[in-house]
């Protein structure tokens, strides 16, 4: 069976190879691009050192997570449910 040919992410992406085993892992283009830029720029294990320090998602508030979906910009967060902004944050 043909491996299936990856389209490339375009010049702004400087970490090719990290962001497309970001999008497998099924992060958004936005945050892989992101991780990808910073991972060419400081260098992959310096990136990888960062994060964890955040609460999970499911131990916030609605409010903490509708404050977070405003920061990223998510639209219809106000009508969301608890799971709904969860959602919408993981996938973002």
């Amino acid at each position: 069976m043909a491996e299936k040919k990856k389209a490339d992410p375009g010049p702004s992406v400087k970490d090719p190879e990290v962001y497309e085993a970001l999008r497998d892992d099924g992060a958004s283009k936005e945050k892989a691009a992101r991780i990808a830029n910073a991972a060419a720029a400081q260098g992959r294990s310096k990136v990888g050192e960062r994060g964890g320090e955040a609460s999970d998602y499911e131990d916030r508030t609605v409010e903490e997570l509708r404050e977070r979906a405003a920061e990223l910009d998510i639209e219809g967060r106000s009508s969301m449910s608890k799971a709904e902004l969860i959602d919408a944050l993981r996938n973002h």
